[in-house]
């Protein structure tokens, strides 16, 4: 019994050493593949002309459609202004619209257009799709 336990110690030992030894190879790793992107995302890294744009977009509600319409200024990539208005005609979807304009200043005033991706302002989470359609064909329209 001994010697199988002894020879059974010596296999995992050896294993060990495999183990350990493989990871001191002197062969460079070759980098990882850089990870593949869709065209449609919005992380790019455009340059857009400085000025004032307005788009509008759809977005689905409980209520239905909803359209928010967004006008971004851009300096420099940076957004420097924002302003959103909505055009609910159900109590609900007015106050998130609402809620919505009067949060988004803090969350995209001072970033780079290409850095923004909105998912919830204020406590509404529907009209960030809408905003972010917007921002695409703004980004579409200042290239």
């Amino acid at each position: 019994m001994r010697s199988q336990h002894t020879a059974s110690l010596a296999v995992l030992a050896g294993l060990t050493l495999v183990g350990a030894l493989s990871g001191c190879s002197t062969e460079a790793t070759p980098p990882a593949p850089a990870p593949e992107t869709d065209g449609g995302s919005s992380a790019g890294t455009g340059t857009y002309a400085d000025g004032t744009y307005t788009e509008s977009a759809d977005y689905q509600s409980p209520n239905g459609s909803e359209t928010v319409e967004v006008t971004l200024t851009l300096e420099d990539n940076i957004i420097t202004a924002v302003e959103v208005v909505g055009d609910g005609d159900n109590p609900d979807s007015r106050r998130y619209q609402g809620e919505f304009a009067d949060g988004i200043g803090d969350v995209v005033v001072g970033k780079n257009i290409d850095e923004i991706s909105v998912s919830k302002v204020a406590g509404s989470s529907l009209t960030s799709g809408g905003f972010n359609d917007a921002v695409e064909a703004i980004k579409a329209d200042a290239s």
